[in-house]
């Protein structure tokens, strides 16, 4: 063999097995490779895996409506995010907001790079996040608000909301600065969302007959698929936020798929209970829970820590569910706020909890130097308060702006037609 090509062999071998490519400094092809593959984990999240789970929970003249939302927000969010969120959430800037350095991805090119990964994928990836947070959001006013209205809300909502917190807290903002512990999102998205949600709930009100007429789903087995697929994408999301593949990643994967299966069972079982049955819709939604509540915690906590994390998500939530529906009478459709809101905040509360390093099996990586468990918990519940608080006013005047503008709600006899034929002239099913 040539000498010169065996040279060349080896250095090529050295490099992957070292995982430095020859395309730029510091570039590691292992957290890139891990990186890419996160990003498609978390878009299967929203299409199909969120669109499936959220269409099998309402009812058969809504299914479509459900599923074009979770599509369109994935299309109009992917736009909004190369034109300027991008910029505003992770450019350099001041305490409250990123610049505009990075509109229209102005500075990204093939050779930029964001610690070992390449930038654009990391653009890639968070804009994956950006994506599923106002998806989320249409669980709270499924079955009611207009198409039109729900776009102009889902934009708007984007820029004034998820882009200062995504700054706040992972663009070098006022929270992450602090010393907020949140790993994969606990506050940008899941408390930013479960807020966001309920004040829809309220502004639009309940559902017509809620809660005296039955809205049971109409395809438990859509959901069921849905979940599975949610269940599959939260490796990437809470994996993929140790942005290398490295051990917090594995250990990120691991905990999230403990607190799931401990939510599911503990939902599951307190259904047994309290209804003398279990449900698959209990079993999938304390799935969610479990999910939902170790995303903050799951790049700084054990798998014991995350064994109890999902306990708590699934009594917790379960219970939350009941009281936001039967006692308030709150019409958040899909219960997205006792899900993905109260998961979050008790999952941001709990990582100064099981983060630190002196709790024997439960212990995690240990606190930032300086910070005590009480310093933490103090800093986690700035983090909540801040983040629920900011998120409600906004979300509370975006509603107004376009309730003014074009309208919020569809009629009466439109939300008993069915919004699948009102709003897009098509069904959903045709039999």
């Amino acid at each position: 063999m040539n000498k010169s090509v065996l040279a060349r062999l080896v250095v090529f071998a050295f490099l992957t097995l070292t995982g430095v490519t020859a395309y730029g400094d510091g570039l590691n092809g292992g957290d890139t490779a891990w990186i890419l593959t996160s990003t498609a984990l978390v878009l299967f999240m929203t299409i199909p895996g969120l669109a499936l789970f959220y269409g099998g929970l309402v009812r058969s003249k809504n299914v479509l409506s459900v599923l074009m939302q979770c599509f369109s927000i994935t299309c109009l969010v992917s736009i909004l995010w190369f034109v300027g969120v991008y910029s505003l959430a992770f450019a350099e800037g001041n305490d409250w907001i990123g610049g505009f350095s990075n509109i229209f991805m102005r500075g990204i090119s093939e050779d930029s790079m964001s610690g070992t990964i390449p930038e654009s994928a990391f653009a890639l990836f968070q804009m994956t996040f950006a994506i599923i947070t106002p998806a989320l959001i249409v669980g709270g006013f499924a079955e009611r608000m207009r198409f039109s209205s729900m776009l102009i809300f889902s934009g708007i909502w984007l820029v004034l909301v998820y882009g200062p917190i995504t700054h706040w807290v992972w663009g070098g903002g006022w929270l992450g600065n602090m010393g907020l512990l949140d790993f994969a999102g606990g506050t940008v998205v899941h408390i930013t969302a479960g807020v966001a949600a309920l004040v829809c709930a309220l502004v639009l009100g309940p559902r017509k007959n809620f809660p005296h007429a039955p809205m049971p789903p109409h395809n438990m087995t859509m959901t069921i698929m849905g979940a599975g697929m949610l269940w599959v994408g939260w490796f990437g999301f809470n994996g993929g936020s140790a942005l290398a593949a490295n051990g917090d990643a594995a250990m990120a994967m691991l905990v999230t798929h403990l607190s799931a299966s401990a939510g599911a069972l503990t939902w599951m079982f307190c259904e047994w209970v309290r209804y003398g049955k279990p449900s698959a819709l209990g079993a999938v939604t304390g799935m969610v829970a479990g999910l939902g509540t170790i995303t903050p915690a799951s790049g700084f906590v054990g798998p014991a820590g995350g064994l109890v994390i999902g306990l708590a998500a699934g009594f917790v939530c379960f219970n939350a569910t009941i009281f936001l529906k039967q006692k308030l009478q709150i019409d958040d459709s899909l219960d997205v706020f006792p899900v993905h809101g109260v998961g979050g905040i008790l999952g941001t509360l709990l990582a100064a909890v099981f983060a630190s390093s002196s709790l024997g099996v439960f212990s995690g990586q240990g606190y930032n130097e300086g910070m005590t468990m009480g310093s933490q918990l103090v800093v986690q519940f700035k983090g909540v308060l801040a983040t629920g608080l900011y998120t409600a006013v906004i979300t509370y005047v975006i509603l107004k702006f376009v309730d003014l503008l074009i309208g919020l709600r569809v009629t009466d006899d439109e939300e008993t037609e069915g919004l699948d034929l009102n709003q897009h002239n098509e069904r959903g099913y045709d039999m």
